[in-house]
């Protein structure tokens, strides 16, 4: 089969499309599937083996740091060659890390550092595949079908954050850690044979590639920094972030010092949390699929906000819970908007670059955000964590749609297309 197209630009949808997806997120989600497996059989590993809070940071360290460093210039990459190509190569690489890894452990060599290594290894083929991934969705997935599609890999993926987990315990429980490394080798060889089969058009932009790469990455910046809706959507997005993602992975420390540490209860927390990303994923990708985009946004930073705030003021373990399910139930209806939007806004040939810093966001908000709120919280209490971070949610919500470039955004969300709106925001931000 002929998978080769020729440049296209950003209406160049190759046909037919549905299958084109399909194929794509199938071969994506088994490969996640295998990292996510991986990801848990190695944290519970290091945390049983070493019973060290430093070795599960180190863990934590190896395993997202690298992918926020790389991640730069992984996007860049993306904006200069064979997209399909990039991921399959990261895809293989990681496969790689993990097969070697297996191979020392089955052979005795166990010492914490070949881990470490072995997981930043595979965090770099992450900041790689990234961002690469989210720019390759609009060149195969027609503009008015985007939202739909972003929504339907949101479900996915929290579908898998139920799933991995299990078979991760499962399978570490009864055979040990080494046989978790050969089922993520096997589902990235998968995904890489199906990955094959996709097309993915190749811009006219990589063929005809002059500017050198440090050009190509200070570009990137400048046009996120000069894009006013894109640097709205970027600072919202990144405060959001620190806000409300890092105090909510002190949550089981709040059931554990309040209502016990056994091990349901912190089982029905991860049910909750993942049940909620799994219905306002199905929510986003069919009753708000028509919805503006910025809207849902404003409206889910809010919902972080006050869950979050709710969380601290709960009075009872069950309202905990239920506070956990709408809280994850707003990471769809915040993210996939925000996707679809920078991949409207954002021209074909500078979407890696752009979301090269989406994924640095996303990859080192979390261990830096516990690295300020882990020592708050043990100063003031878990509660009043989650009650100040909801405060300042709703406040910087609040900020966001009052700033200029907010009011310009919030005018434009009732135009025709999200690209109008985009379009719209950047107009007025011209006229000024």
């Amino acid at each position: 089969m002929n998978t080769t197209s020729p440049p296209a630009t950003a209406t160049a949808v190759p046909q037919p499309w549905r299958r084109n997806t399909a194929l794509f997120l199938g071969g994506q989600t088994v490969s996640l599937f295998g990292s996510m497996v991986v990801q848990y059989a190695v944290m519970w590993y290091v945390t049983l083996q070493t019973r060290s809070a430093i070795a599960v940071a180190l863990y934590a360290v190896a395993a997202f740091l690298p992918q926020g460093i790389v991640s730069i210039f992984g996007g860049t990459f993306a904006d200069r060659v064979d997209r399909k190509m990039l991921i399959i190569a990261a895809d293989t690489s990681t496969a790689l890390a993990t097969l070697g890894l297996a191979v020392l452990m089955t052979n005795g060599v166990t010492d914490l550092w070949v881990i470490l290594v072995a997981c930043a290894v595979r965090s770099v083929g992450a900041g790689f595949q990234q961002p690469t991934v989210q720019a390759v969705i609009p060149q195969i997935v027609p503009q008015d079908r985007l939202l739909r599609i972003n929504g339907v890999f949101q479900t996915i993926q929290s579908g898998l954050a139920l799933l991995a987990p299990a078979v991760a315990g499962a399978v570490f429980g009864a055979f040990g850690i080494v046989p978790a490394f050969y089922i993520d080798v096997v589902t990235a060889l998968l995904g890489v044979g199906v990955l094959l089969l996709v097309t993915v058009p190749t811009l006219a932009a990589v063929s005809g590639k002059a500017t050198g790469f440090r050009e190509d990455l200070a570009e990137g910046a400048r046009f996120i920094w000069h894009h006013s809706f894109i640097r709205w959507l970027m600072v919202l997005f990144a405060v959001i972030i620190v806000l409300t993602g890092s105090p909510s992975f002190v949550t089981p420390l709040l059931i554990a010092q309040e209502w016990g540490g056994e091990v349901w209860r912190l089982t029905v927390l991860e049910l909750a949390f993942s049940i909620g990303m799994l219905l306002g994923g199905i929510a986003v990708s069919t009753v708000l699929a028509k919805r503006s985009r910025i809207r849902l946004i404003v409206l889910s930073s809010l919902g972080f906000g006050l869950f979050s705030l709710g969380l601290g003021l709960a009075p009872g373990l069950w309202w905990f819970y239920a506070l956990m399910f709408l809280f994850g139930s707003m990471i769809p209806i915040f993210s996939a908007p925000f996707m679809t939007l920078v991949q409207e806004a954002v021209p074909p040939e500078m979407q890696g670059r752009v979301f090269s810093y989406v994924t640095i966001v996303m990859a080192l908000s979390f261990p830096l955000g516990m690295v300020a709120f882990g020592p708050i919280a043990d100063a003031v209490g878990v509660r009043a964590l989650l009650v100040g971070t909801g405060v300042l949610a709703v406040v910087v919500t609040g900020v966001a749609v009052l700033v200029p470039s907010g009011r310009r955004a919030m005018r434009a969300a009732a135009a025709a297309t999200p690209v109008e709106a985009a379009q719209q925001v950047e107009a007025e931000a011209d006229a000024r």
